[in-house]
């Protein structure tokens, strides 16, 4: 049989602190030079709905940045951006306008925060002409219900006096009856997909302010008003349009940002993963590779769970080829991954040896790991496979 060049696919996610998406493929490019000599690599970006979206998107299809003059979790004017491609297409990072770490750490306390800003990026993708918008909605300071965005896009949300609230999330408390008459009427024609791989309900113990609310700054006390007064929303929200948020998985990500995305947006909820590789079109690029290569910082019982890793390791054996995972450190459960199309995992670390120590020397350590992955997955080839590479 006539001798062809084996052509790989690298699609990692960023090793966080060390090494980039991008500097992973360099590496792993040379690597394979090295061991095959002759071969075809290719490589993408790719990120799991979370951190690093709307980079990994442009990235890969060559997209572009859009700056925007929003508002913080606190209300105060900064410049936000999202993504935009395809003429279309828009993809947000709620992190970009309502992020945790655009509060500082004194300050945070999800009674006095707002999704306010994640609104002001909608609207403006709107305003630029983008009817496809894919909202990411993970590492938000908030716990508003998502009434801030809401409001940004013309929602009120009104007190029992008929006065109409700012929507932090003291407001929650305070919600008597919501006005939908002045939403941007140009949302009925947008198609809203919201990146969410959380199944929390808006209310309960497993709800949006039970799981996530200490972690923005609630304390016991906060965090009990804030449960009562999303209690009070929930109720508004299913008597003003018959939706029942408790029965919505995903409704309280992002403090209850999905329930509004979904209820007044009729956003789609979609895995973070699963939406990424199809704005990249990665099912067309897996056409005639022989083996991808993907992995993370840290695998572990995670990673299985809408994460890079089990994303391309799914599609990659839909479509029959081979996958591997490279990463940092392997945890508990990381063979989990293993069922969802990742053939087998290595480490890069080689020895015993502090964080610091991985993360110093992250290069030389991802570099050397790579090597010995491809020279064991050229045994596998002298010993199984019916083509000849050269």
């Amino acid at each position: 049989m006539k001798d062809k060049r084996l052509k790989l696919l690298f699609a990692s996610d960023s090793f966080k602190g060390s090494l980039s998406s991008a500097e992973t493929a360099v590496i792993l490019e040379k690597a394979a030079k090295e061991v095959y000599g002759s071969c075809d690599c290719s490589s993408i970006s790719v990120a799991d709905g979370g951190e690093g979206t709307v980079e990994a998107v442009v990235s890969a299809v060559n997209g572009r940045i859009i700056s925007a003059p929003v508002h913080d979790p606190l209300m105060k004017p900064i410049t936000g951006s999202y993504g935009v491609i395809d003429g279309k297409k828009a993809v947000i990072e709620m992190a970009s306008a309502s992020g945790l770490p655009l509060v500082p750490v004194h300050l945070r306390n999800p009674l006095t925060t707002t999704t306010f800003g994640t609104g002001e990026l909608i609207l403006h993708a709107i305003d630029s002409g983008y009817t496809d918008i894919s909202i990411a909605i993970g590492g938000s300071a908030t716990n508003d219900g998502g009434m801030g965005c809401m409001r940004a896009l013309g929602v009120r949300f009104l007190d029992s006096f008929g006065n109409e609230l700012e929507g932090f999330g003291r407001d929650l408390e305070k919600v008597y009856d919501i006005d939908t008459s002045g939403i941007d009427k140009r949302l009925h024609d947008c198609r809203v997909t919201v990146m969410c791989d959380v199944r929390n309900p808006l209310c309960g113990d497993n709800g949006a302010t039970n799981t996530f609310a200490e972690q923005k700054g609630a304390d016991e006390q906060t965090r009990r008003r804030l449960e009562s007064g999303m209690q009070i929303y929930r109720e508004i929200i299913k008597r003003c349009t018959g939706v029942d948020c408790d029965a919505v998985e995903g409704a309280g990500a992002a403090g209850g940002l999905g329930a509004a995305l979904m209820v007044f947006c009729n956003g789609e909820m979609r895995s973070g993963i699963d939406t990424v590789l199809d704005l990249i079109d990665f099912d067309r690029r897996l056409e005639g590779v022989d083996l991808v290569v993907t992995g993370e910082g840290r695998a572990d019982w995670q990673s299985a769970y809408g994460k890079v890793m089990s994303g391309v390791g799914m599609r990659a054996k839909k479509n029959g080829i081979p996958a591997v995972g490279l990463c940092g450190s392997l945890g508990k459960g990381a063979m989990d991954i293993c069922s969802f199309g990742i053939d087998s995992l290595m480490t890069t670390v080689n020895a015993p040896m502090t964080l610091d120590d991985a993360l110093d020397n992250a290069e030389a350590l991802y570099y050397e790991a790579a090597v010995r992955m491809f020279r064991l997955i050229q045994v596998g080839m002298r010993i199984g496979s019916t083509q000849n590479y050269k």
